[in-house]
């Protein structure tokens, strides 16, 4: 069997004392073993990312930048191995697996503007021959941490930015689906990054607890689920690093009674039931504005989800795949089930279905709930499957509220035909990233990804413009040059 072990100073590396299962959540199966990696190993790729830092921090931009022009055609020419690995560890349909995979390399593309992003700012003759300028320096060692859901985005998101800004990267990515994470940084090895640089160390809470320890890390980005995220940013605050950590949603679509119906039908079964709902920016409750708008919706829906396949990876005609794990489906089940009980209708039941000739698989399929009030926990918690749930409203002003009243502030949008209304949406909500008829309001590279609420901790989104700055310390440098012999007298006055 297969095992998938680290990459460490530009050379793959086992540890072989604990072991952990990788699935094919489509069959069920055992497909390859993952090394979780011991605190020696851990400290180890610290010690390679803190070795190889000074010649990098030193390495103009312009040459950071031309390993990255490599790197992103090295992706362009293996995307079709990156998606099949991406499918058989996670799941993923190829066609959402490629389109994981661009999201990534436009991040990567920004990356490559590092002689511009890192240019920094002057003044001249900001006192009597005196100039001041500012400069973005690297931090040294830094560290990411991310998830199963995405893991070829994700990691894109974190280093390419870390590294142009002259820092070394330490990686650990979800110990579910670690494959196409590590194949990825080898293609970065590829590109001519030096050893040390990146460094990929698969593992579980042993190996983040070391990353958040350390004091040789400096600072630490993460991505997953809320009460993680606040451990990992409580603990690495406390060990005096920097820390961006994302958690979860749990994002709303209202629909308002003049919304184009039909339009927001297709655009809610790609939000809501793409990548089996295991999307931090899925939309997860449509809040319907009055009945009749409601009972228009939940009609359209019942409907429009009718044809929808879920299957394996391997089939393009499907729409989605499995949830990641056998106890990840139970727990979705769980939660349907919940609000069963709680009183709402379950008008489109995913629960079991028969896959044929893949019945041992983690499927769940796409299910649609109607009458689904605030107080039930199936709304209140995160649910990351392919399950959509109604809310009813009377008015938009009783559904923003809804959605400003919840601990999550991730993701929202609004459907509707009416400027007023979405102006309005847009400028009240207590959102981080805001859709207007656009259902998943994923930022593009070059702005910034981030919530708001219990969806983020710390100040810092995640790349675009904001990763400079989390990837770098300003440095403030004033300097004058006395003209020959001039000699002035002692000021006791606080410079002006």
């Amino acid at each position: 069997m297969t095992m998938i072990g680290h990459l460490i100073d530009g050379a793959m590396r086992d540890d072989a004392a604990r072991m952990q299962d990788v699935y094919n959540p489509s069959t069920g199966a055992v497909s390859k073993q993952v090394a979780l990696a011991s605190v020696e190993t851990v400290e180890e790729a610290i010690a390679a990312a803190e070795r190889a830092f000074p010649a990098w921090r030193d390495t103009p931009p312009a040459k950071r930048a031309q390993v990255m022009f490599r790197f992103k055609a090295l992706l362009d020419a293996n995307k079709d191995k990156i998606c099949e690995m991406i499918g058989e560890e996670h799941g993923k349909i190829s066609h959402d697996a490629a389109g994981e995979l661009l999201r990534g390399i436009e991040n990567v593309e920004y990356a490559c503007g590092a002689p511009e992003l890192l240019k920094g700012e002057h003044s001249r003759n900001v006192g009597p021959g005196i100039d001041s300028w500012s400069e973005f320096q690297p931090l040294g060692v830094v560290a990411g941490i991310t998830p199963f859901n995405f893991p070829a985005m994700v990691p894109l998101w974190m280093y390419p930015m870390a590294i142009v800004c002259g820092n070394t990267f330490v990686l650990k990515p979800s110990e579910r689906d670690p494959s196409s994470t590590l194949f990825i940084a080898q293609l970065l090895q590829e590109a001519g990054l030096p050893n040390g640089v990146i460094n990929v160390v698969n593992g579980d809470k042993e190996a983040v607890d070391v990353l958040l320890s350390d004091d040789r890390v400096k600072a630490v980005s993460f991505v997953g689920s809320t009460p993680i995220a606040e451990y990992i940013y409580s603990t690495a605050n406390a060990n005096g690093k920097r820390c961006q950590a994302l958690g979860g949603a749990k994002n709303h679509a209202i629909v308002m009674p003049d919304a184009d119906m039909d339009n927001a039908v297709n655009q809610l079964l790609g939000a809501a039931f793409g990548s089996s709902g295991e999307r931090c920016m899925a939309l997860s409750v449509a809040v319907a504005v009055g009945d009749e708008a409601a009972d228009t919706l939940v009609a359209k829906m019942r409907e429009a989800m009718q044809p929808l396949k879920v299957g394996a990876y391997s089939n393009r005609e499907n729409d989605f795949g499995p949830v990641i794990t056998r106890a990840h489906q139970q727990k979705v089940n769980g939660y349907i089930d919940s609000a069963e009980a709680d009183g709402a209708t379950v008008v489109v039941d995913g629960r079991n279905p028969q896959v044929e000739g893949y019945e041992d698989g983690f499927f769940v399929g796409a299910t649609l709930i109607d009458g689904v009030t605030s107080e039930m926990q199936s709304y209140q918690e995160e649910i990351f499957g392919p399950v959509l749930q109604v809310v009813r409203a009377n008015s938009m002003e009783e559904a923003m509220q809804l959605i400003n009243d919840h601990e999550y502030g991730n993701g929202t949008c609004i459907f509707t035909r009416d400027g007023e209304a979405a102006r309005y949406f847009s400028d009240h909500i207590q959102v981080g990233m805001v859709g207007i008829n656009v259902p998943l309001p994923v930022p593009v590279s070059y702005h910034s990804f981030g919530g708001w609420k219990r969806s983020l901790f710390g100040d810092l989104h995640a790349y675009g413009p904001d990763a400079v700055r989390f990837y770098t310390k300003r440095k403030t440098i004033t300097q004058r040059w006395p003209s020959s012999g001039v000699r002035e007298g002692v000021s006791f006055a606080f410079p002006s």
